[in-house]
């Protein structure tokens, strides 16, 4: 049996689930000669460590506890209580030193967390620089095979040239509904009452969720480019920003503004047999994130809902694209992802 310790790092609705996840599947993994140690779990308030995280674990029981607590919006104060796997599913960016110290100490690293991967190239490279123990799939489509797709193409010897997708379920929504006639103000409003957005919906229409996800392939792709190096198409102009306007307003009469200058491009696009589709292009140098005319028959073109969708071209994807599809979103999906990629790394383990 191999014994992986795992202490985890984040523990909102990824984390809690990726718990869940860990304690049901104990007799799937048993079949599998796995076992997963977890030997402490934190929040942004307080760190919980088995007694000795050498040998001991926090329980099942004791996991189950975690996740009800959490669960109920509560601190993990409220409860009391070296080869390594760190697991950092929060959203912060304020994880980054303790993963620089995990690195130099030999630990594996797995991410839901995409703002590490998009820190400064300094950091980035340290965090990457041993390829065999970091996993990071479920920064990029939740629990859909993007990057270890992409890296079993490069490791082929086959030249990516080309990636065009759209990594936003919640703009994957908003422009396919759009395009069925829809004010742009109105599907807004109803992607934020059907929870597919975040509380403000400028966090997703700003682009930089997608921004983030397009630098994170980028590099994978080997390109030496930063966050401010994109160019980030954001569908609300710099004086409707969370620091120029209020929530409320943006709601009420900001979204209201942005209604003609977005169906004037529907349209346009629908004059070209063509339509509209906010994407990620990384194509040579290139880098960009934005609306972008696409033909209605295209994979993208297709899309529908707040699926995600990559068209990966190569020398062997050159005229058919390698297309990945599938739900990219979801605390459960992605926890899912979150854990494959744990046991992904069990070979490392005696």
């Amino acid at each position: 049996m191999k014994n992986i310790p795992v202490i985890l790092l984040g523990c909102g609705g990824v984390g809690r689930h990726l718990l869940q996840h860990i304690v049901s599947c104990r007799s799937l993994h048993a079949k599998l000669g796995v076992r997963l140690r977890v030997v402490g779990v934190s929040d942004s308030k307080s760190l919980l460590l088995a007694s000795d995280v050498f040998t001991r674990e926090l329980d099942d029981t004791f996991l189950n506890e975690v996740s009800r607590v959490k669960l109920g919006g509560s601190s993990l104060k409220t409860l009391s209580s070296f080869g390594l796997v760190v697991v950092d599913c929060s959203a912060s960016s304020e994880t980054m030193g303790v993963l620089n110290q995990a690195v130099d100490l030999g630990c594996c690293i797995v991410l839901a967390n995409k703002k590490p991967l998009t820190a400064a190239m300094d950091d980035y490279d340290k965090l990457v620089a041993h390829p065999r123990r970091i996993r990071y799939e479920s920064t990029v489509g939740a629990g859909l095979p993007v990057i270890a797709s992409l890296n079993r193409i490069l490791s082929s010897g086959d030249p990516i040239r080309c990636i065009v997708a759209c990594l936003s379920g919640t703009l994957g929504y908003v422009m396919s509904e759009v395009e069925g006639g829809k004010p742009f103000s109105q599907v807004v409003k109803d992607a934020k009452s059907l929870g597919y957005t975040e509380p403000d919906p400028r966090d997703d229409l700003s682009g930089m969720d997608v921004a983030r996800k397009a630098l994170i392939l980028s590099r994978l792709l080997g390109r030496r480019v930063n966050l401010d190096s994109l160019k980030i198409e954001s569908l609300y102009p710099e004086e409707m920003g969370p620091n120029m306007m209020s929530l409320e307003d943006f709601l009420s009469s900001g979204l209201l503004l942005l209604d003609n200058d977005i169906q004037e491009r529907v349209q346009k696009a629908a004059l070209d047999g063509k339509v509209l589709r906010y994407v990620c292009v990384i194509e040579g140098s290139r880098t960009e994130v934005g609306l972008r005319e696409l033909p209605k028959d295209s994979p993208l073109g297709r899309l529908r809902g707040s699926n995600n969708i990559l068209a990966i071209y190569s020398r062997c994807y050159n005229e058919q694209p390698l297309v990945i599809e599938g739900a990219g979103a979801g605390n459960d999906t992605t926890a899912a992802g979150v854990l494959a990629d744990i046991l992904d790394i069990q070979d490392l383990f005696a």
